[in-house]
């Protein structure tokens, strides 16, 4: 939806309802919702213009801390709950806050096919690669090997890479961010919210209880800038505490780290970010990058293409059939049906 520019300017606190926060202390959440407070601030949405929907997990309280209108789902199904919400008010600003377990396993179909359709919500994936409400199983995210109460020897599956499924799903918008990264987590959901489609913003947030520092390798300070890359539309990859490094591409198309003046690399041979391709080519190996490589973990909005909305095809396709039927209201089509009946 349009951002309100002419209502007076509004504050975070406007979109905070009073309520306790129930998290945990140092839990990642915090920090998410602080931020989504922000976004809307910045963004200028009346809260009436608002709803957050949620389904089971620890991320799934966050509605109840929203001056707005929100929904505690069920396990699994905050898209398709917030799929019909934006298609019955196409006015409002849709957002579900999801995690790992709750949208890639039991909601997995729910989570695709929102994100095939190209409804206009914006899903918050919170992942923190482990059940955290449920005290410690281990997620679709988990890595492989990984020690948990439901796999005390390390679980033998391969854990999704929430991109890779976006991308199948032909994603029109995905971004990523740290959930201690807070300017740059506001300026995801920001940029996410001026997106028209289904926006996936994947939050690497820590379970201080259960999985704590499972992202610490890219999320301190100290080492951040060599091992996280901030990827911004039209501008050169490049990253390092000095902007000293860049990412480049080889001769078989194959992404990779280089130092700018070593081994004659140049800032001309600096890839530049094409968020806006519709090819997923590119947005794919940038998403993968971090994971089985030497490459920096890509954060900022790795991919952000134009497609038509459901919801808009969808009121195209009503309106075109109203004009072709000779019936134009429900009152009509009762009128002038022969398999109706008076009760007297």
């Amino acid at each position: 939806m349009e951002t309100n520019l002419t209502s007076q300017k509004h504050t975070p606190k406007d979109y905070k309802n009073g309520s306790a926060v129930r998290w945990c202390p140092g839990c990642g959440d915090h920090a998410i919702l602080n931020c989504l407070h922000k976004a809307f601030a910045e963004l200028n949405l009346e809260p009436h213009e608002i709803a957050v929907i949620s389904g089971i997990g620890c991320s799934s309280r966050l509605p109840y801390y929203m001056n707005t209108y929100g929904l505690h789902g069920i396990h699994g199904r905050a898209a398709a709950i917030a799929t019909g919400v934006k298609v019955a008010n196409p006015d409002l600003s849709v957002w579900v806050t999801t995690g790992d377990g709750d949208s890639l396993a039991i909601g997995g179909n729910h989570f695709i096919h929102a994100i095939r359709r190209n409804v206009d919500i914006n899903i918050i994936l919170f992942n923190n690669k482990i059940y955290g409400l449920t005290k410690g199983q281990y997620s679709p995210t988990s890595e492989k090997g990984f020690i948990s109460k439901s796999s005390p020897y390390g679980t033998v599956e391969e854990p999704f890479n929430p991109a890779e499924l976006c991308f199948g799903a032909r994603g029109t918008f995905f971004g990523r961010a740290i959930d201690v990264d807070l300017n740059n987590l506001t300026d995801l959901l920001t940029a996410s919210a001026k997106h028209k489609g289904t926006a996936v913003v994947e939050v690497l947030q820590n379970c201080v209880i259960f999985n704590n520092g499972i992202h610490s390798k890219i999320t301190d300070k100290a080492y951040r800038p060599e091992r996280t890359i901030w990827l911004q539309h039209g501008k050169k990859m490049l990253f390092g505490f000095n902007n000293e490094k860049g990412i480049v591409a080889d001769a078989n198309l194959q992404l990779k780290a280089v130092t700018i003046g070593q081994d004659g690399y140049t800032l001309d041979d600096v890839l530049v970010h094409d968020a806006a391709t519709k090819d997923s080519t590119l947005h794919l190996k940038l998403a993968q990058m971090g994971y089985d490589n030497d490459l920096p973990v890509a954060l900022g909005v790795i991919r952000d293409v134009e497609a038509p909305t459901f919801e808009n095809e969808y009121e195209k396709q009503i309106e075109e059939v109203q004009k072709k039927m000779p019936v134009k209201s429900f009152t009509e089509f009762l009128m002038n049906s022969k398999n109706t009946w008076e009760l007297k």
